[in-house]
């Protein structure tokens, strides 16, 4: 039981801080006509929280963190997208009939949503480092209780993230605020990307 409880909130702890991953999840839910459709968008980012934990308590990590080269192509990948995923959000519009267009398709969907959750340099990191290290106080059956806690609020949270963004467009019938909300989402994409980019100069 300890172990369950100990996943669940160091799960929580690294997942609740805004990032491009939430902030892409969030309006991919308001951005769709239907909640169903942007399952793709939510199943693909859970996939890759769920790959990356398993590997992180497989004990993976460790061969990870000994490839300096690894940090510096995560940084350059990051840097580049999210200065693409930046542009596209800023000039993006509310649904509507007439700008159905700025909607992503499933395949876009799964394609984004498994770039902004691994080409994030610090998230791989944290998750690798906190999540991996934390899981090698157990063993047995407590460390597949532990993973399967962690896993299963990556699930939860990006499924009830999806169906708030949902519930916003709804009430965001001006379809003004999602607008804000674009140009915010925007701002903290570019933020990251600059963030990578002084890290890449620095190191």
């Amino acid at each position: 039981m300890n172990a369950i409880i100990h996943g669940i909130v160091l799960a929580f702890g690294l997942i609740l801080p805004l990032g491009v991953q939430n902030v892409f999840i969030f309006q991919q839910g308001a951005w769709q006509k239907h909640i169903w459709r942007a399952l793709p968008a939510v199943i693909s980012a859970s996939v890759c929280d769920t790959l990356l934990i398993v590997l992180a308590v497989a004990g993976v990590s460790v061969i990870v963190q000994e490839l300096p080269v690894f940090e510096t192509v995560m940084m350059a990948g990051g840097f580049l997208f999210l200065l693409y995923m930046g542009w596209v959000t800023w000039n993006s519009r509310p649904n509507t009939s007439q700008n159905e267009k700025h909607t992503f398709t499933p395949k876009k969907q799964v394609a984004f949503a498994a770039a902004v959750s691994l080409l994030n340099p610090h998230a791989i990191l944290d998750t690798i480092g906190v999540i991996g290290t934390s899981s090698l106080q157990y063993s047995g059956l407590e460390k597949w209780l532990f993973m399967a806690a962690c896993i299963a609020v990556s699930w939860i949270w990006f499924i009830s993230l999806a169906i708030a963004g949902r519930l916003f467009q709804t009430i965001d019938t001006s379809g003004r605020l999602m607008l804000i909300v674009n140009k915010c989402s925007a701002a903290v994409m570019w933020a990251a990307a600059g963030y990578f980019g002084v890290s890449l100069f620095c190191n």
